[in-house]
């Protein structure tokens, strides 16, 4: 169990420093880019080399570093790490005739990137580690927390996920049928009766440790799933429940659907194990579809389980719980890897 004293998000919403959930901003192109903040704490030589990613995640794990002993670990998960600037590398070796090549952007581009530039700039030299497993990058990172913690439950550390929109990863996916042909706003995500859904992108970062002392929420269990059987899902995800809690007791989904209309049938499936005591709600038309996009999942809720009330705009089916004791949320990957993740209060 991991209990979580800070959180930092940087999204295409407004969930930076500022909070303000109510207000839902437009896809562009449909994509939706994640709303960059002033990166007080970066020097600026460095921060006109970074790649996105790279800025994104140190400009949301610095704040949560400020007047703390090092931490005792940074364990990041990446589904893609700096694709862009893997992308300008190697169109760098055509363009110079793999001649004198400048190693920025070759820096920049290795998934391990954010970890480590977090552990230079803070000047860390603990545990560093980075999980890059798509859809499940971020879960991974979680779960390596939870192996740390239960060896030494007084040690800290820095979990988070990050992902960007790159150019040339944007195009694969769009080509394989991943992303909207059409164009959309991501207000109407869930009325859309097509395969695809929004590009997104963003990162989420956490302080945890084993210390129930001044914590804001928990990570209580997690458990990833690769299948293609939707019938596989929802016995698993019954099965999770019941082992964890009980069908009665989980107050809130947060359900990863997405608008893919192929991807439909098995949140579907999953929410209909829920009755009417638990409070249904969505997510993705305002973060968009990412490999990590159950971090920002979880920064949502955190600020839930701390009283901050759940967005009209989020809620598909009001339940009858007034208060969140113990929140789910369920995400699925272009259908084949899920990821149950229990959050409660302290």
């Amino acid at each position: 169990m991991l209990y979580i004293h800070q959180t930092s998000c940087i999204s295409s919403q407004q969930t930076f420093e500022n909070t303000d959930l109510e207000e839902v901003h437009e896809a562009v192109n449909n994509k939706l880019l994640a709303i960059e903040p002033v990166y007080e704490n970066i020097p600026p030589s460095m921060l006109r080399r970074m790649g996105k990613a790279v800025r994104i995640s140190i400009g949301a794990a610095i704040p949560l570093l400020r007047g703390l002993v090092a931490p005792d670990g940074i364990i990041i998960g990446s589904g893609n790490g700096g694709m862009e600037d893997c992308i300008k590398f190697l169109n760098q070796i055509i363009d110079f005739d793999e001649g004198m090549l400048t190693p920025g952007h070759f820096v920049q581009s290795t998934a391990n990137a954010m970890a480590s530039q977090i552990s230079l700039l803070t000047r860390n030299n603990s545990y560093n580690m980075t999980h890059v497993h798509l859809g499940l990058a971020f879960e991974n990172a979680l779960l390596d927390a939870l192996m740390q913690n239960m060896e030494n439950p007084s040690a800290t550390f820095l979990v988070g996920g990050v992902d960007e929109i790159s150019s040339s990863n944007y195009n694969i996916e769009f080509q394989d049928g991943w992303y909207k042909k059409e164009p959309l706003s991501n207000k109407d995500l869930y009325t859309s009766q097509s395969a695809g859904s929004l590009a997104g992108e963003g990162t989420a970062m956490f302080l945890v440790s084993g210390s129930p002392r001044n914590a804001l929420a928990r990570f209580k269990s997690v458990f990833l799933l690769h299948t293609n059987d939707q019938q596989a899902v929802s016995t698993q995800l019954r099965k999770f429940i019941s082992d964890k809690l009980g069908e009665d007791e989980v107050d809130l989904l947060l359900s990863g659907e997405n608008g893919d209309d192929r991807l439909t049938p098995v949140y579907t499936a999953c929410e209909s194990i829920f009755g009417p005591h638990t409070t249904i709600a969505r997510y993705k038309h305002m973060t968009g579809e990412f490999p990590t996009g159950t971090a920002i999942a979880s920064w949502l809720g955190c600020q839930f389980l701390q009283g901050h009330p759940i967005p009209g705009h989020m809620i598909k089916r009001k339940g009858r719980s007034e208060q969140l004791e113990n929140m789910l949320i369920y995400n699925n990957y272009k259908g084949k890897q899920h990821s149950f993740v229990l959050l409660s209060k302290v």
